[in-house]
């Protein structure tokens, strides 16, 4: 029995479920009935179409380059993803299991920088990255490289922090016993601290993941059209719509499911992993 159902009777707690639950599937409902009907009936205030139709879906390929910026999105949102939890793992581990001079200053500056802003960051970043390619002779502004620079550089220490609280957790007696059997830092790190964090560097890669995906501002700035990721390409085509008879409200929430998708499928396949690497380290 869950601590949920120890404090809540069964009632109760099955009424809380069914309203958070409707409270859920209702805007994904509505915006799926929109994206399967007509856009009259949407713009008339319409709920249930009168005839179903999914040619929303194959018009919005050809209307925006949809397509292109889900791929700028997955190779950049993942490369971060991916970068994020390997090098958060290693410092994680560095800082739990070393003590030297400065650490805690490195741990504090981990949180603190989680609360500046990055609105007050953009204009920096813009600057920096159009000296340093007017410095070098090399292209930065409109790249992916630059947009993922930027995302593992907000990425990166929350994604550590995630992991040092996690690699608290871990028994540090497991970590001794294999240095006791001749195990050097690489084969404590792979063959121990490494198989033992996957809900950990599972729940960091995530969280670097919905960064870089669901970024318009850094985005909208450090790309071209042929580097628009997928927040942006929805962002230019629903600000192109301004000033029109009826605006395409049918593509709009079709494309909106679409980008969705690949967020929803990656949490529902680690969905165990999410809830044990958020969990660890707050109960010793």
């Amino acid at each position: 029995m869950t601590t949920v159902q120890r404090l809540l009777p069964r009632p109760l707690h099955i009424t809380l479920t069914v309203l958070l639950l409707a409270g859920i599937a209702a805007p994904v409902g509505y915006v799926f009935l929109a994206s399967v009907n007509s856009d009259l009936a949407v713009a008339a205030g319409g709920f249930w179409p009168e005839q179903v139709s999914f040619t929303n879906y194959d018009r919005i390929w050809s209307t925006v380059p949809l397509a292109r910026g889900l791929a700028n999105s997955l190779i950049v949102a993942g490369s971060v993803a991916v970068s994020c939890a390997v090098v958060a793992v290693f410092s994680a581990y560095v800082l739990v299991r070393y003590a030297f001079r400065g650490r805690r200053t490195i741990l504090r500056a981990l949180l603190g920088m989680q609360s500046i802003p990055g609105t007050l960051l953009l204009l920096p970043v813009f600057v920096l990255f159009a000296t340093i390619g007017n410095t070098l002779g090399v292209a930065t502004i409109g790249t992916r490289w630059s947009l993922f620079v930027t995302y593992l550089t907000f990425g990166l220490p929350f994604s550590t922090w995630i992991m040092v609280t996690y690699l608290r957790g871990l028994p540090g007696e497991l970590m001794e016993a294999a240095r006791i059997d001749g195990a050097g830092t690489w084969q404590v790190l792979t063959r121990i601290v490494i198989p033992l964090s996957w809900p950990g560097l599972v729940v960091a890669a995530i969280f670097a993941f919905l960064l870089g995906w669901n970024d318009v501002l850094f985005a909208s700035v450090m790309t071209n059209v042929d580097t628009r990721t997928a927040a942006v390409v929805l962002q230019v085509f629903g600000s192109g719509q301004e000033g029109g008879a009826v605006p395409p409200y049918g593509q709009a929430m079709a494309a909106a499911l679409i980008c969705a998708l690949p967020v929803v499928t990656l949490y529902l396949g680690f969905q165990r992993y999410i809830v044990g690497g958020l969990t660890a380290g707050g109960v010793k």
